[in-house]
């Protein structure tokens, strides 16, 4: 007996130590591309604290796309026209529906496929209260501390602005592009994007085919990523869709004196319960592990072993990622229920309830795909559910990161920023590029920005702003991306 336990002892250790072996060497191997050592940034020399001053007076255009009338949307065109004069006697410019102007700098080589670089200047409304929260008035513009404060600096008009003042300083400096390129700046992105939809219309309608197109979606994330020191570029390949499925429950009404066990309340609780506790099912492949296999190879050791021995680890990394709702949103498709509805008074049994359930359907589910899963999951015909078609999205199709488009876009990136971790990403949220990615082969997201985790906040909130460091790296990551078209 002692022999064979010391065999089975011996074994184990062996077995152990093979495990230690395959785990160090595939830790070893896992490791981001070498990048080509860049003693410094690319610089493209355009006027900087002008470009300050020109975002600034962007801002002061109030284009709350809650009130398309309002006459600064106007404005707001005829002070690109005069700011960026050589950009307007180069290329041809149409106005489409909500405001949204087209503009096309004419390649040299009619052979290449053309390609659109995409912003919006509407912007979100000041919540109501919240102006004296400001440290300086929402649409002043104020350059105050390296920075320009204002609604619309990060979302979006900062790129907007950047991408304009490249095209006129490389314009006056007589370079023209060998593809064509076409830029759009969105009236309604906030509202929907039906200017951007009426751009995509146009480009069908005259044949056009995009090679590539990019759009706001992400930011170069300094330290926002927990346990990650590296700056990281999140260049995002898709965005996920959207539907609000209304859940209705009926019965007779009455007194709450005499209720039946389960009343229309009750019932929809019950379902509310049921998918809250059963989300829909998700997990480390496709576009989510794309993501997370780049990202995991920019970790500290400790970190990437886990990332890097998925074969044994994958369980433990799905369920660590799934508890923190920002990179549990990068696994599945999310449930957020967000209004309920019953009786107006105590006293009185609801004849009817309701509940709305917002979902962000992931890039492997389709709206039928969820309907199916809330059906399943509440397991109660007498839940009828509801949804309007017209008013949901489909996830868009995930471009390619193997692709020229998607090379020139990290390249640009590590040009303007420095060496840095760049991976391909999902959008959470809704953009543009859902509507332009229907003229294109492949739909980019990222803002030329680097924000922290004190910037997120900002954006659709208070105190939104914009360093004049960040303006200028904007300005350098357009002006190399166009000097590679």
């Amino acid at each position: 007996m002692k022999r064979i336990l010391l065999r089975l002892s011996a074994g184990l250790g062996l077995l152990t130590l093979g495990l230690g072996l395959v785990l160090a060497v595939n830790t070893l191997r896992f490791t981001p591309e070498a990048l080509n050592p860049r003693t410094e940034v690319f610089d493209l020399g355009a006027d900087i604290e002008q470009a300050a001053a020109d975002l600034s007076r962007a801002v002061q255009y109030q284009t709350v796309s809650t009130d398309m009338s309002h006459p600064d949307f106007e404005a707001f065109l005829r002070f690109l026209q005069d700011t960026y004069p050589a950009v307007h006697e180069t290329m041809s410019r149409e106005l489409l529906a909500r405001k949204t102007p087209l503009y096309k700098w004419q390649g040299s080589d009619p052979d290449l496929a053309p390609i659109l670089l995409a912003a919006h200047y509407d912007v979100v409304p000041i919540a109501p209260g919240s102006e004296d929260r400001w440290a300086h008035a929402p649409f002043s513009g104020t350059i105050a501390d390296d920075f320009v404060w204002g609604r619309g600096t990060l979302d979006d008009k900062g790129a907007a602005i950047a991408l304009l003042t490249a095209a006129e300083h490389m314009i006056n400096h007589g370079f023209i592009p060998k593809r064509t390129v076409y830029f759009s700046f969105g009236g309604d992105e906030e509202v929907g994007g039906l200017g951007a939809m009426a751009v995509t219309l146009h480009l069908n309608e005259q044949a056009v085919e995009l090679d590539w197109m990019l759009d706001e979606g992400s930011f170069v994330l300094d330290k926002i990523i927990p346990g990650l020191e590296q700056p990281v570029a999140s260049i995002n390949l898709s965005e996920k869709g959207y539907v609000t499925l209304e859940l209705v429950a009926k019965a007779e009404g009455g007194h709450s004196s005499m209720p039946p066990r389960v009343t229309a309340v009750g019932r929809i609780a019950r379902a509310v319960e049921r998918l809250q506790a059963n989300p829909v099912p998700g997990g480390l492949n496709g576009i989510s592990e794309e993501f997370f296999d780049a990202l995991g190879r920019h970790f500290p050791l400790g970190q990437r072993v886990v990332f890097a021995n998925r074969w044994l680890f994958n369980p433990v990394l799905e369920n660590l990622l799934a508890g923190s709702p920002s990179t549990d949103a990068m696994l599945r498709t999310t449930t957020a229920p967000t209004m309920l509805t019953g009786s107006s008074k105590a006293n009185v049994l609801a004849a009817e309830a309701t509940a709305a359930i917002n979902f962000r359907i992931h890039p492997r589910d389709s709206i039928e795909d969820i309907v199916e899963h809330v059906r399943s999951t509440i397991d109660d015909d007498k839940v009828e559910i509801r949804y309007d078609s017209a008013a949901s999205n489909p996830a868009s199709p995930v471009s390619s990161s193997e692709a020229e488009g998607y090379d020139q876009i990290k390249t640009s990136i590590l040009d303007a920023f420095g060496p840095l971790a760049t991976v391909p990403g999902l959008t959470i949220a809704a953009t543009d590029a859902r509507h332009y990615g229907k003229a294109a082969k492949d739909a980019y997201r990222i803002n030329p920005f680097k924000i922290t985790g004190s910037d997120l906040p900002r954006i659709h909130g208070t105190n939104e702003r914009l360093s004049i460091e960040n303006l200028e790296r904007g300005i350098n990551f357009y002006g190399a991306l166009l000097q590679k078209q």
